[in-house]
């Protein structure tokens, strides 16, 4: 009996396990939904990328015989939910019998979905997304019982069973599982980055940034210096780029930033990964066959690899079993607005503007942006969780809810109480005077705590430790600062602390 096959904005793998067993008569229904569109106010590449990937992964169905329903966001406003869409291709096929789909990656959609059965009277086929190594249900087994969830350990597991980078005798590759300590060097002078590789609009890329010029000229980002590729091809390429021309310096320089080189070393692969135009098992497979060609070192391959099988398996699991009630959580109970210039970019702190600017002109600033500046900012200030996380799901052409909440609101904020991070990752200027060369052209001193011209950061940093000594104080990664911080004299905590308050009341001046 003749399905719809419903395929979302970010499942354009041919791969994909709804299109795997397509029979003739099956129809693929594909939408530009409205309230996806606006549910944040999403970057203005970001929309390109998924609508303009979407029209060439249509098109690509069509050219190999399969019935294509196509909605696109011009045949607003009626379809303004995927259930809109659902709605429209059934009264257009009122012969299909049942609805699949491969599950989706973002719980507000999965709870949607779970409503057609109900709705449309039909039987609905999730299928698992076995475009991840590590499916829901084993990723809650290996949570089972566990008093602490940490990446390191899930991270071997998976090593263990890919394969990848192991030898024949089951050890890792180099006697060590992870060489992140050798992944931290800073930028020797006159390091030139290497960008990734960009792409030439063709006319239905030309067509969705005309359509965005129109329909959302108030978001972020000007559309038409949109340069991302849009189709697995042009994806793939844009990987082996990064393979044969970046991957070597990764490895050394994945944390470091440079003056108006917001690329280094990095792909920018990962938003093609998440739309589904790359294959994590493939991109992982090429890194590895780099190593053992010998063109790119161990520290590199492995620092990559670590990236896609560990943290980005292990955040996609820690979601699914940590919601609905993670999205919610504010441990240190933050509430300050997000200020105005994380949408501008318009700050006198050099590190901030560096990674704003980057995320405003390419929807993209690399993890240590977005951990250490400007996730770290927001932390040591106190800015509300649910501002923070939909900025970062709306600036990030790779922001998806299942990878960017967990990310911000675990990671960068540690609003979760620890669920995924052993520690939050509050830093001083210090830590970026180190990894950068922000400090060099900023009016800000680095080497100043209080003052006039004193750092906002330093003073933050320890008033964050101060007012959080209660939760904080017992954390064991913690002990080192906190002994710093009371070996201070009582009249330079006073000094912090008054400085701190009065760059928390003028944050919309720094």
């Amino acid at each position: 009996m003749p399905r719809l096959v419903v395929i979302l904005g970010d499942q354009l793998s041919p791969a994909i396990s709804s299109l795997r067993n397509l029979q003739p008569d099956d129809v693929i229904l594909m939408a530009e939904v409205g309230s996806e569109a606006h549910y944040v106010q999403h970057h203005s590449h970001k929309l390109i990328l998924i609508f303009s990937a979407m029209r060439h992964f249509a098109a690509t169905l069509e050219q190999l015989q399969h019935q294509v329903i196509y909605l696109s966001y011009q045949q607003q406003p009626q379809v303004e939910s995927m259930t809109d869409a659902v709605a429209f291709a059934l009264q257009q096929n009122p012969h299909l019998s049942s609805i699949m789909i491969t599950e989706c990656g973002e719980y507000r959609l999965e709870q949607e979905i779970a409503r057609w059965p109900e709705q449309f009277s039909l039987p609905l086929e999730q299928l698992e997304d076995d475009r991840f190594i590590c499916s829901r249900p084993q990723f809650a087994q290996w949570a089972k019982d566990r008093q602490q969830f940490r990446m390191e350990y899930f991270y071997r597991e998976m090593r263990r069973f890919t394969r990848l980078l192991m030898t024949e005798n089951n050890q890792p590759e180099g006697g060590k599982w992870n060489f992140d300590k050798a992944n931290r060097k800073s930028c020797p002078p006159g390091l030139q980055q290497t960008p990734p590789l960009q792409f030439e609009p063709d006319d239905i890329t030309s067509d969705v940034i005309k359509l965005i010029e129109q329909e959302f000229a108030s978001n972020m980002g000007t559309p038409a210096s949109f340069s991302f590729a849009v189709t697995g091809k042009h994806a793939r390429q844009a990987f082996l780029h990064f393979i044969e021309h970046q991957l070597a310096k990764f490895g050394d320089y994945q944390d470091a930033m440079l003056m108006d080189q917001p690329y280094l070393f990095h792909s920018i692969c990962s938003m093609y990964l998440n739309i589904g135009l790359l294959d994590a098992r493939w991109m992982c497979q090429k890194v590895e066959q780099a190593y053992h060609e010998g063109t790119v070192p161990l520290n590199a391959a492995e620092g990559f690899i670590r990236q896609i099988i560990g943290w980005r398996e292990f955040v996609r699991g820690l979601y699914w079993l940590q919601m609905p009630d993670y999205k919610t959580r504010n441990t240190l109970t933050a509430d300050r607005a997000l200020p105005a210039f994380y949408w501008t970019g318009d700050t006198q702190m050099r590190c901030m503007q560096q990674a704003l600017q980057s995320t405003i002109d390419h929807a993209y600033s690399h993890h240590i942006h977005r951990l250490m500046i400007t996730g770290n900012f927001a932390l040591l200030t106190g800015l509300d969780p649910a501002e923070v996380t939909d900025w970062y799901l709306a600036v990030y052409a790779d922001a998806f809810e299942w990878v960017e909440l967990p990310n911000t609101l675990g990671m960068a904020l540690f609003a979760d109480d620890g669920v995924l991070a052993s520690k939050p990752y509050a830093a001083s200027g210090k830590y970026i005077q180190r990894m950068s060369n922000y400090c060099q052209n900023c009016p800000y001193d680095v080497k100043k705590t209080h003052g006039e011209k004193a750092c906002p950061f330093n003073a933050l940093y320890w008033d964050f430790l101060d007012r959080h000594a209660t939760q904080l104080g017992g954390n064991a990664r913690l002990q080192l600062a906190y002994r710093q911080w009371h070996n201070k004299a009582a009249d330079e905590q006073d000094a912090i602390r008054q400085h701190a308050q009065q760059t928390l009341l003028r944050l919309e001046q720094l």
